[in-house]
């Protein structure tokens, strides 16, 4: 299936470390090849690069890993293609408009034999289950809470509960922001690593490269990074369990949605 990668963080920083380790694994060290994209926030607007060729050996993506946007939500998406083809139209992160802000959207997984009834306000542009989930996603959240945004923590319980619906037809794994936080979901598989003072060396394991992070960052600075897998081999990563939905704000954790047996709870 696909990968993902996802850095929120309470100061603007560049994903350029990440993203050198993430793109390898779209054709050199694992075979995710159908298209690659990325997301990134700036204040109210969005940066985006699609490509649905392999982002190992895209020249846009040897752009971005060697560029340093500075952001304080990114959502990048390298693609294995299992519903639609391999098409500019399905490459991931979707962005959609809701309550005056971006939001983007990336899935790792397959739901399979989805059917939505989909009011027209959302509309998928092209034809893969992910754009599809992400259209219901948001419509359901206007039918919830109308056109103004709601308490976070409410947004939350509803994400969770819509998030466990459409996890019933297969494995969703996902990342969603609005530019101000972001939100996980572990279906199957995710980790993820929040750096703070103080910062240590990291080595990344798809890629011969290093980095000593307290040479770039400052004491205040905190950066949690998201993946399907680890991107570092010297670093602990927390592996989150099936049925966690974490929200991620200022580069901390802030609330994590878990599933128990019958009901959702949170903590």
């Amino acid at each position: 299936m696909c990968q993902l990668l996802g850095m929120n963080c309470n100061v603007p920083t560049d994903i350029c470390f990440s993203f050198t380790g993430f793109q390898a694994r779209g054709g050199v060290t694992d075979h995710h090849t159908d298209g690659w994209g990325i997301s990134f926030f700036e204040n109210k607007g969005i940066r985006q690069f699609l490509d649905p060729n392999a982002s190992a050996h895209s020249p846009i993506a040897d752009f971005v890993r060697t560029y340093p946007i500075k952001s304080k939500n990114v959502i990048a998406h390298i693609r294995k293609a299992t519903q639609g083809e391999v098409k500019l139209e399905n490459t991931h992160p979707f962005v959609r408009e809701l309550w005056g802000q971006y939001w983007s959207f990336a899935h790792n997984g397959d739901l399979k034999n989805l059917s939505l009834n989909l009011s027209g306000r959302y509309t998928p542009v092209g034809n893969t289950d992910s754009e599809m989930a992400f259209c219901f996603i948001l419509q359901e959240l206007v039918n919830e809470f109308g056109e103004k945004a709601p308490a976070l923590d409410l947004l939350g319980k509803k994400l969770h509960q819509l998030t466990l619906d459409l996890a019933s037809s297969g494995v969703f794994n996902f990342l969603l922001s609005n530019g101000e936080f972001m939100l996980a979901h572990c279906s199957t598989k995710l980790a993820s690593i929040v750096r703070k003072a103080p910062f240590s060396v990291a080595q990344l394991k798809d890629h011969d490269v290093k980095i000593d992070f307290s040479e770039v960052t400052t004491q205040i600075d905190r950066v949690a990074v998201i993946a399907t897998n680890p991107l570092t081999e010297n670093e602990t990563w927390q592996i989150h369990e099936p049925g966690t939905l974490l929200l991620f704000a200022e580069g901390n954790i802030i609330q994590e949605f878990k599933t128990t047996p019958g009901t959702p709870s949170i903590t």
